[in-house]
C-alpha cells in the first residue's frame, strides 16, 4: 500500500537522515495534523496525508513504527502569513516541487520558504 507522509523540514535538519527515491526507510509515524496541512496545502491535497513523520515526542499508541520504500519526494514552499493576535507566523499557499532526494536544506524560493516534504511510500503491511 501507498501511504503520503507529511516530514516536516526542522524535523529533518533536527534528527532526520537524507533519503532519495528508492531508499528503504525505517520511520515513527503519527496521525497528521489535517488542519495545519490544510492551511499549507489546501484541503484537496492535505485529504492525502494520513501520516506524520516523527522524531520527537512521548510514545503514544497513535504512533506506528513502518519499513517502506520512497517511492516520491515533493518540496513544499510556502509564503508565511502572521498569526491573528500572536508574534508568530504560520504557512499558508503551499507550492509542490518533485524531486529525486531530501536532506532537509532545500533553500527558499523566492517569497515561498521551505517547510517540509511530502513524501509517498510504499509500505508493507
Amino acid at each position: 500500500m501507498r501511504w503520503n507522509v507529511w516530514v516536516d523540514d526542522w524535523q529533518m535538519q533536527c534528527c532526520g537522515e537524507p533519503f532519495q527515491v528508492g531508499s528503504a526507510v525505517s520511520w515513527t509515524l503519527i496521525p497528521a495534523d489535517r488542519d495545519w496541512l490544510t492551511r499549507v496545502l489546501g484541503e484537496q491535497t492535505a485529504a492525502t496525508i494520513e501520516w506524520s513523520e516523527e522524531h520527537h515526542g512521548d510514545p503514544s499508541p497513535d504512533r506506528l513504527r513502518v519499513q517502506a520504500q520512497v517511492t516520491r519526494i515533493a518540496a513544499v514552499h510556502a509564503r508565511m502569513e502572521p498569526l491573528p493576535g500572536e508574534n508568530a507566523y504560520h504557512p499558508v499557499d503551499g507550492v509542490l516541487s518533485p524531486q529525486t532526494a531530501a536532506d532537509g536544506q532545500d533553500p527558499d524560493a523566492g517569497d515561498r520558504k521551505f517547510v517540509g516534504y511530502v513524501v509517498t511510500l510504499a509500505v508493507d503491511r
